[in-house]
C-alpha cells in the first residue's frame, strides 16, 4: 500500500481526553476515531491490527475443535429472564424496545442464546462435546467510559461456550481454552498472567482471568513468588489470624470524643488497630431499585472490606448494593455514623469477617455518639448473620497457600474463562439424552477474549516517547519503505523495486512515498510503529539503503537485496 493513497491522518498533539498510553497513541496514530463517550470506529490501520488478533484467536480456537458461528447483537428479553439476569445484570446492560413494545437488550455476552441454541438442536450424547465461539460486537452500559479501548460502550469480544456431558469433560474443555487463552497472548506479545478469578455477573464456580501486566490496569493482582499462587485481589483468599486464647473482659463504655475512624479512635486510647473492629454501612436494593434492607459489614480495623466478597456473601449482584445514608440507617437500625458497632445493632443483617470470631477483647463503635465500647467479644456480647471472609489480601500478607509474604501488581484483564456447570442450562432447561435415553442436564463452560482491548494492552506493552512498537504477528504491516525523495528516479526506481519484492514475498509492505519532509516521515513511520524501516535516501545513487528495526536504535547501511532478505527473515520467523 502506498502513502499517498491510504486515508492516514496522524496527530502531533496528544488529544485532551486521552490518559494512558494506549489510548493518546491510537487516537493520535488515526488508528481509531471516536464517535461519543465509549464508543470508538477503526481506521485502515487499526482494524488491520484488529483482524490479526482475530485471526490468531480463530486459528487457536480451531485448533481446539471449536467452531466459529455469528449470532445478533440483538438479543429478546424472555431468554434473559429465563436465566435470571434480566434484573440481575443491572444497569450495564443496554435495553431498548421495538416499536411493538417488546423488549430487548444489546448483548455484553451470549450465554442465553448459545443455550438456547443448543437446547435446540441437541438431543444426544452423541452430540456432545461441543464447542461454539463468535467474535461480535458488544455492548455495555458503562457508567464511566474512560481509557480508551480499555473501559468502552461498544467493543469486540470473542465469546465461545462448551457444552459437554459431564463435570469430568468440562474439565477437559476449560484446559484446552487455558491452553488456546496462552498461545494467543503470547502470540500476541502480551507479557500475561493467568490468575484465579471471581465469577462476576456471568456466574459458575471456577475461573481464571489473564491479565495482561500494566500499571494502568484497572485489574490488581496478588501472587506468590515462592508457590506461584497468584489471584485477582477480588477472588484472593485471605489467611485468618491466629485466634486469641485472651480470657474474655468485661464490657466497658468509654468516652471518645470526637474519635469517628479507626486511626483516631486507637491513638485516643492507645491501642493497636488489630484491636478495633471497623463497621461499614450499606444498603440493598430489589430488582426495581427499591430499598431492601441494610448491611452492617465488620472487619479488623487495619483490614480492607473486599465488596465482591461481601456481594457473594450476600448473594447478590454488585449494583443491588450502595453505601447507606447514616441518618436514614440510623433511624431503622440504631447505628451512629463514626461509632458504629455490632452490639445494639437490630433489623440490618450483620456480617462478620471470618477472623473476628476468633478475636478477643476488641474496641468498637458504641452505637452511641462519641462513645465506644472495650472488650467487645463475639458470641458474647452479640452474632452475625453471616461470618464469612469479606477482607482484602494486601501486599505482604501471608499467601493463603504458603505463607509466604505475597505481592501485587496491576494488569488489564484481556480474557477470562468460567465453568458455568448448569447454571444456565439448568434455568432454560438444556438437556441431552443420555446412553440410557434419560434426560441429563448439559453442562457448561464460557470463554471470552476481549480484541479490542488485547490490541489496547498491546500498545500499553509495546511502545516509547516516538510512538507504538507493534509485534510483528500484529502489526498493521510488516515493513515501511520510507522514500524520501520521490521526485528523485533513482530512489523511486530502488523504493519501488523493494516494494515490489517484498508484496512478492508476502510480506505486508507499506510505501511512503508523500511530498511531505523527511522529518514528517520519520516521525510518522515511528508514531505508527511498523516493526521494519527501510529508508531510501542519498545512498541509493551507491547502492545503499538504510535497515532498522523499530525495536532497536540501530541502523545499518545494506544493499536493497540485502535489506530485503533480512525483513523477509525476520517476518516470516515473528509472524
Amino acid at each position: 500500500m502506498k502513502l499517498s493513497k491510504m486515508h492516514l491522518k496522524t496527530l502531533r498533539e496528544v488529544p485532551n481526553e486521552a490518559e494512558i498510553a494506549s489510548h493518546i497513541l491510537l487516537v493520535r496514530t488515526g488508528m481509531i476515531k471516536k464517535l461519543v463517550s465509549g464508543v470508538y470506529g477503526f481506521m485502515p490501520l487499526g482494524w488491520r491490527s484488529i483482524r490479526k488478533i482475530e485471526e490468531i484467536i480463530r486459528q487457536e480456537m480451531d485448533a481446539k475443535g471449536a467452531q466459529e458461528i455469528h449470532m445478533s447483537a440483538v438479543q429478546p428479553a424472555e431468554l434473559w429472564m429465563e436465566s435470571g439476569r434480566w434484573f440481575k445484570y443491572g444497569p450495564e446492560l443496554w435495553r431498548l424496545k421495538d416499536r411493538n413494545g417488546r423488549d430487548f437488550c444489546l448483548g455484553p455476552t451470549h450465554e442465553e442464546i448459545f443455550t438456547d441454541i443448543v437446547r435446540n438442536d441437541v438431543n444426544s450424547y452423541r452430540q456432545l462435546p461441543l464447542n461454539l465461539y463468535q467474535i461480535q460486537t458488544k455492548y455495555r452500559d458503562e457508567a464511566r467510559p474512560r481509557f480508551g479501548l480499555m473501559r468502552s460502550r461498544e467493543f469486540i469480544m470473542k465469546d465461545s461456550y462448551s457444552f459437554d456431558k459431564t463435570y469430568e469433560d468440562l474439565d477437559k474443555s476449560y484446559d484446552d481454552m487455558y491452553d488456546a487463552y496462552e498461545k494467543v497472548f503470547t502470540r500476541c506479545g502480551l507479557t500475561f498472567r493467568p490468575v484465579e478469578a471471581d465469577t462476576g455477573a456471568i456466574g459458575g464456580s471456577n475461573s481464571h482471568e489473564f491479565t495482561a501486566l500494566s500499571e494502568v490496569g484497572e485489574s490488581e493482582i496478588a501472587y506468590c513468588e515462592k508457590c506461584n499462587m497468584a489471584a485477582t485481589t477480588e477472588k484472593a483468599l485471605c489467611v485468618d489470624a491466629a485466634a486469641s486464647k485472651a480470657a474474655e473482659l468485661p464490657l466497658e463504655e468509654v468516652h471518645t470524643p470526637g474519635t469517628k475512624t479507626i486511626e483516631e479512635v486507637s491513638a485516643f486510647l492507645n491501642m493497636d488497630q488489630t484491636q478495633t473492629l471497623k463497621a461499614l454501612l450499606f444498603v440493598t436494593y430489589d430488582d426495581n431499585g427499591n430499598d431492601n434492607g441494610y448491611v452492617a459489614a465488620f472487619v479488623r480495623g487495619d483490614r480492607e472490606l473486599n465488596m465482591i466478597k461481601l456481594v457473594n456473601a450476600l448473594n447478590i449482584p454488585e449494583h443491588a448494593i450502595g453505601f447507606a445514608d447514616e441518618a436514614k440507617m440510623s433511624e431503622a437500625t440504631g447505628c451512629v455514623g463514626g461509632f458504629t458497632g455490632p452490639v445494639g445493632l437490630h433489623d440490618c443483617k450483620i456480617v462478620v469477617d471470618s477472623e473476628i470470631p476468633g478475636l478477643k477483647n476488641l474496641c468498637a463503635g458504641a452505637c452511641k455518639a462519641d462513645y465506644h465500647l472495650k472488650n467487645v467479644n463475639y458470641g458474647r456480647d452479640y452474632s452475625a448473620d453471616i461470618v464469612a471472609d469479606i477482607k482484602m489480601l494486601k501486599a505482604g500478607d501471608p499467601c493463603p497457600v504458603c505463607g509466604a509474604p505475597v505481592k501485587h501488581a496491576r494488569g488489564i484483564e484481556v480474557g477470562q474463562v468460567f465453568k458455568l456447570g448448569t447454571k444456565y442450562s439448568e434455568s432454560m432447561g438444556a438437556y441431552y439424552k443420555d446412553e440410557n435415553q434419560k434426560d441429563q442436564l448439559i453442562v457448561m463452560g464460557c470463554y471470552g477474549i476481549g480484541v479490542t482491548r488485547t490490541l489496547a494492552a498491546i500498545v500499553e506493552q509495546h511502545h516509547d516517547e516516538n510512538g507504538i512498537i507493534w509485534p510483528v504477528s500484529v502489526a498493521p504491516y510488516h515493513v515501511i519503505i520510507t522514500l524520501l525523495s520521490p521526485e528523485d528516479e533513482i530512489q523511486a526506481r530502488i523504493a519501488e523495486d523493494i516494494y515490489r519484492q517484498l508484496a512478492s514475498a508476502g510480506v505486508e509492505v507499506l510505501l511512503d512515498d508523500r511530498k511531505e519532509r523527511p522529518g514528517v516521515k520519520f516521525k510518522d513511520a515511528d508514531l505508527i510503529g511498523i516493526p521494519v524501516r527501510i529508508t531510501v535516501g542519498r545512498g541509493a545513487a551507491e547502492g545503499k539503503v538504510e535497515y532498522k528495526l523499530r525495536r532497536e536504535s540501530d541502523k545499518e547501511e545494506i544493499s536493497p537485496e540485502e535489506a530485503i532478505a533480512k525483513a523477509i527473515t525476520i517476518i516470516n520467523e515473528e509472524k
